[in-house]
């Protein structure tokens, strides 16, 4: 069970965004689940999970406070030597994401790849298709990537081996850095590298190019929790800016969002009366680190 799970923020198109995302990825892609929270600060919300060629997302409707950019995308990765039709399928899914959308970086041949295109789909959610190196190292097919801008530039690889000495079941990958003679992109720092962090994937690169965006609240990581001592061992190692902390979330000293929680408030929520969960999201808002006792008591009062 997937431990680390992007958590999507949009205004109001969390079902709409995960059912196109479902049709347009295909096979054993599914919604598997469909709750409301109510009088939350935005009001009633909607929350949506949903898997996408094996991988879990987790989508909210919680108003426009906060805008998904491109300094978090998506790798979806098409092996030849896995599939004879990866370029077709990339290509159809090419097709689907840039109905409404823009792309970043045309679909063609680049030095890395022989089919390679970046598009933000009509919901602002970034992609980027690859056909990979049939004799390179396997990778799942969906992994999500972290673009260092601005203040943060040259931190990938800081960034990175930090989140490899907090989590558990971690390697590092692949590197390659900058060569000289990519101004402004600084020599040696990371042009792409990936890490594995509980057993998934995540690609982290630098970019010293021009920017209008850089990491938000958008797009966080979910860190599922089976006990208060995990939850506060990464609370206390991820959290860096205090005045962040709320109702689970925090961020971390490079700008990322994370949210710690524990696995039982999803099934609380789930399975959960109407009551229960209403009695458990009064009670987990005001929160800054979650206190699994007290979600427990408030589920269990009668």
């Amino acid at each position: 069970m997937q431990k680390i799970v992007p958590h999507l923020w949009f205004d109001k198109q969390a079902k709409e965004a995960a059912e196109f995302y479902v049709s347009a990825f295909g096979g054993d892609s599914k919604i598997t689940g469909i709750n409301t929270l109510h009088d939350t600060p935005s009001g009633d919300v909607d929350t949506v999970t949903f898997d996408l060629l094996g991988y879990s997302f987790l989508a909210i409707s919680a108003g426009p406070h906060f805008t998904i950019n491109p300094s978090v995308s998506f790798f979806v990765n098409f092996d030849p030597s896995r599939n004879n039709k990866a370029q077709q399928n990339l290509d159809d899914l090419w097709e689907k994401l840039t109905d409404g959308g823009n792309v970043l970086m045309p679909i063609q041949e680049y030095p890395f790849s022989k089919r390679y295109g970046w598009i933000q789909d009509r919901f602002g959610l970034s992609w980027q298709l690859i056909l990979t190196d049939p004799e390179g190292e396997p990778r799942p097919n969906i992994v999500p990537s972290l673009l260092f801008t601005g203040d943060v530039c040259g931190k990938a690889e800081e960034a990175t081996d930090f989140y490899l000495s907090v989590f558990n079941d971690t390697q590092r990958g692949l590197v390659a850095r900058y060569p000289a003679g990519m101004e402004p992109d600084k020599e040696g720092t990371i042009m792409y590298t990936d890490v594995k962090l509980e057993g998934e994937w995540f690609v982290a690169m630098d970019s010293a190019q021009e920017h209008a965006f850089q990491f938000n609240e958008a797009i966080s990581l979910m860190v599922y929790c089976n006990s208060q001592e995990e939850i506060d061992y990464y609370w206390n190692k991820l959290s860096a800016i205090p005045e962040a902390e709320q109702c689970g979330w925090l961020k971390d000293k490079y700008g990322i969002s994370w949210q710690v929680a524990p696995r039982l408030l999803g099934e609380m929520i789930r399975t959960g009366t109407r009551e229960q969960i209403d009695r458990v999201t009064q009670t987990f808002l005001p929160m800054k680190k979650l206190i699994i006792s007290e979600l427990e008591n408030s589920y269990l009062q009668k």
